[in-house]
């Protein structure tokens, strides 16, 4: 990670949790392009999936398992970090999204500090022939996006089995690989940063103040619970344990 910006993490869910997700993206994808017609923002978003969070337990499950990696992501951060977003995708053959072109997830450039990291599960076995994901590695410190040619011309894929999480430095450019197979290949795609970062939704007011994850610290601290904004007076005026945004987050 230090030197390429990248590493994949092998077999790091159960077959279990990803077969559930799984049962989930079709309706979660259908939800969502009806919303998508109806708001008249259609043509750029095929197969892609925002903000899957509230769709159902499987997809808080799976965050659980991150807490395995809680040492490497104390180590990126060098502190406390929350859910900035939390999507999917679904590669088909011949569809064509924003994520196949070449681009970074942070639209600035800073090598004092990381403020944001990729993670992108593999809900299939992620090949050069089904659209695994190009990395152009150590590119994490380049502010200029490099032309398409010199891009392919260095950039890696990152291929892994079904249940691999995919970690890469935001800063890194990439593109997701298209896919030539006749089966689809999905990805869940997850993005963490600082907590002072605004996250893409509010995930603490979408799940709710009576989440079942409010009850476990590494949820409640990962899903946003500890860095929120207050929304009234009565909200700023409380004891230091019910602070909406908690001590040492920025530590």
């Amino acid at each position: 990670m230090q030197d390429k910006g990248w590493w994949v993490a092998r077999d790091a869910i159960a077959p279990g949790v990803l077969d559930a997700v799984c049962e989930q993206l079709a309706p979660a994808l259908a939800r969502r392009d009806r919303i998508r017609a109806r708001n008249g923002v259609e043509g750029s978003n095929d197969g892609t999936l925002h903000h899957l969070l509230g769709d159902g337990p499987e997809f808080i499950d799976l965050l659980r398992t991150l807490e395995h990696f809680s040492a490497e992501l104390d180590w990126f951060f060098e502190g406390k970090y929350i859910l900035n977003s939390y999507g999917g995708v679904i590669n088909e053959k011949d569809t064509a999204a924003y994520v196949h072109q070449v681009h970074r997830d942070i639209r600035f450039s800073s090598t004092a500090r990381r403020f944001m990291l990729n993670l992108l599960v593999m809900l299939d076995d992620f090949t050069p022939e089904n659209g695994a994901t190009w990395i152009l590695s150590g590119s994490q410190g380049r502010a200029q996006k490099p032309e398409q040619a010199e891009f392919l011309a260095g950039a890696e894929r990152a291929t892994g089995t079904r249940g691999s999480i995919l970690f890469f430095d935001s800063r890194i450019w990439h593109a997701a690989g298209h896919n030539t197979t006749a089966a689809p290949r999905r990805a869940l795609t997850i993005t963490l940063t600082s907590p002072f970062f605004k996250q893409q939704l509010d995930y603490p007011r979408l799940l709710g103040d009576d989440h079942e994850a409010l009850r476990e610290p590494f949820l409640r601290q990962l899903v946003g619970y500890n860095a929120r904004v207050p929304a009234s007076l009565d909200d700023y005026y409380v004891p230091v344990a019910r602070r909406h945004y908690q001590r040492g987050q920025d530590d």
